[in-house]
Parts: C-alpha cells; structure tokens; sequence
C-alpha cells in the first residue's frame, strides 16, 4: 500500500523490533514504543525532514496506519535527524 502525505505530516517506516537469532521477539522490547524510524513521504509544508531520512520522533504522537510498521506524524514531533556515520 502505497501512502501520501500531505500539509505538515510525514509518513515514517518504523524501525524493527529486537529479535532474537531465532527470530523470537523479546518480551522486554515488546512495551517499549518505537520511536526511530525512515521517512517514506513527507507533505508540501515539511521543511526539515525528507524521503530517506533516519528520524526520532516523540513518543506517542505518532498515528497508526493500516501498515503496522508505519506511522504518521506532524513535522513537529520530529525530535531530530540520526547520522549512522
């Protein structure tokens, strides 16, 4: 499924949860909200953030999608850009 975002909101990939080698998620990790993640679309009124993007973002601003692993925010829950260099 393909999704647009439009005004200042922004479509962002979650990043996975921890498994384990035997692909077996952890029960600590499973409470834990996911707050990192790659932007897949951004509005026309978003200036800081872009396709591709690694971000982190506030914790429980985020909207569900019918895609459990994306969500959707305001521009201005975007606590900042993550550099893997």
């Amino acid at each position: 499924m393909k999704m647009k975002a439009i005004a200042d909101r922004i479509f962002i990939r979650l990043a996975p949860q921890k498994e384990t080698a035997g692909g077996i998620l952890l029960a600590a990790d499973i409470d834990e909200p996911r707050t990192v993640g790659v932007v897949e679309s951004t509005g026309k009124d978003v200036r800081s953030v872009k396709a591709g993007d690694k971000v982190l973002f506030h914790v429980f601003d985020e909207l569900e999608t019918p895609d459990k692993d994306v969500v959707v925010v305001r521009e201005s829950s975007i606590l900042g850009v993550i550099n893997d260099d």
